[in-house]
């Protein structure tokens, strides 16, 4: 279904040469637009949240309500306790983070306002948006604690008190995750704003808005969006991509030649292999999101050898792909990238990489969601055939074109 027009999706577009647009922002205007915290660089995740919304760029006391109202939300409702307990020593330590997230969020489905409206016959089609807001905004809230716990309780973190400036939704989740560092503060800022939305088609994304077709609520609609995150092909390719340069660090050292690289790239490709991290389905330039990490990098950590290492693959991988010929976009995407910079500050543990990722999506597929409802969209249903019947089709197309063809013959 690549490239079929099939959907609206009123929150963000993705162009083939600019790469994503935030209600038209590119990436470079929202980080020059959008507030930040005080003293910060990045821009705040609860910026892109008003922007997505209402498609206007916020101010500074409008992101600061956003954050305010958040974390009022978290503390209003903190999470059960049969949650906690469930995440904290009920579940396999073996059960992949995703999947804990997954169910956590699945788990607390009993608190929307939306699915108890509709049972109780109070829904209409007018008021919909504002009990999936009213989820949206509660889940989003909550959602850096569940996060934090399932990554702390797997890897026996402790939580830091945050300091008394920290009073944001990405700069709070730092320190929930045990993380005291201004710069690791700024790093998930970032993160989570640029891993937001982009566009409605990409699975998670498209599961969120597909469930939510139903009228399932917010809850289990994001928790669909989850799962489909969780594959290989979607949220868990960066963490594929950096195994695949730990592997090229332990086969060429830390500090490979170009030429090392490129015969490395050849062999990895001459092996019906692809070079993870790089190409897009749709962008056809280096992707943005790649570009402000690397800004991000070449500022705070210029000598972090996997960051050297990555550039170096930045100025050989391109190339390489250009002259293989079968590959439509030769460029880094946003997956060549973000591995690096969460290994620099600490934060080692990939498997929980897709679970970052999901955080920051919920922003901008639940915005997504309350358009859906606002707007009033249906269920969506598209036709599908079974083999037998494209078969069919096919045959008697064909036998169409032979009559055709023998008429003109005679």
């Amino acid at each position: 279904m690549r490239g079929i027009k099939g959907l609206i999706y009123e929150t963000s577009l993705l162009d083939p040469e600019e790469g994503i647009r935030f209600r038209g922002l590119t990436i470079p205007e929202c980080r020059q637009m959008l507030p930040k915290a005080a003293g910060g660089e990045e821009p705040l995740p609860e910026g892109l949240f008003w922007l997505l919304l209402t498609g206007e760029v916020p101010t500074v006391e409008q992101v600061k309500s956003v954050s305010e109202d958040w974390a009022q939300r978290a503390r209003d409702n903190p999470l059960p306790v049969h949650l906690t307990q469930i995440l904290s020593g009920q579940l396999p330590k073996t059960l992949h983070p995703m999947s804990q997230l997954a169910a956590a969020v699945t788990i607390l489905q009993e608190r929307s306002l939306f699915a108890k409206t509709y049972s109780h016959g109070q829904m209409s089609k007018e008021n919909m948006w504002q009990s999936a807001f009213e989820d949206v905004s509660n889940l989003i809230a909550v959602l850096p604690q569940i996060a934090s716990l399932i990554y702390r309780t797997r890897y026996a973190k402790e939580a830091i008190t945050p300091p008394r400036e920290v009073n944001d939704w990405a700069g709070l989740f730092a320190c929930q995750l045990g993380f005291d560092d201004k710069k690791f503060r700024e790093l998930l800022r970032l993160y989570l704003s640029i891993h937001t939305d982009h566009e409605g088609g990409n699975v998670s994304a498209h599961a969120v808005k597909l469930v939510g077709s139903a009228l399932s609520d917010p809850y289990l609609s994001f928790a669909a969006g989850v799962n489909g995150l969780a594959g290989p092909l979607h949220g868990l390719a960066n963490q594929e991509v950096l195994q695949w340069i730990f592997k090229l660090r332990d086969t060429l050292g830390s500090d490979p030649s170009e030429q090392q690289i490129a015969d490395y790239i050849w062999g990895t490709l001459k092996q019906g292999q692809v070079v993870p991290g790089y190409g897009h389905a749709v962008l056809r330039k280096t992707d943005p999101r790649y570009i402000c990490q690397r800004e991000f990098a070449l500022k705070h950590l210029p000598n972090d050898e996997l960051f050297r290492l990555t550039s170096k693959l930045y100025e050989v991988v391109p190339r390489i792909l250009l002259e293989h010929g079968k590959t439509k976009n030769p460029w880094p995407n946003v997956d060549a990238h973000s591995g690096v910079l969460l290994q620099h500050y600490g934060l080692v543990q990939q498997d929980f990489y897709t679970v970052l990722f999901a955080v920051s999506r919920a922003i901008g597929a639940l915005s997504g969601l309350i358009w859906d409802r606002a707007l009033g969209f249906p269920l969506e249903r598209p036709k599908s055939y079974t083999t037998a019947a494209i078969k069919k089709m096919f045959s008697a197309s064909t036998a169409m074109e032979n009559t055709a063809a023998t008429g003109r013959a005679i």
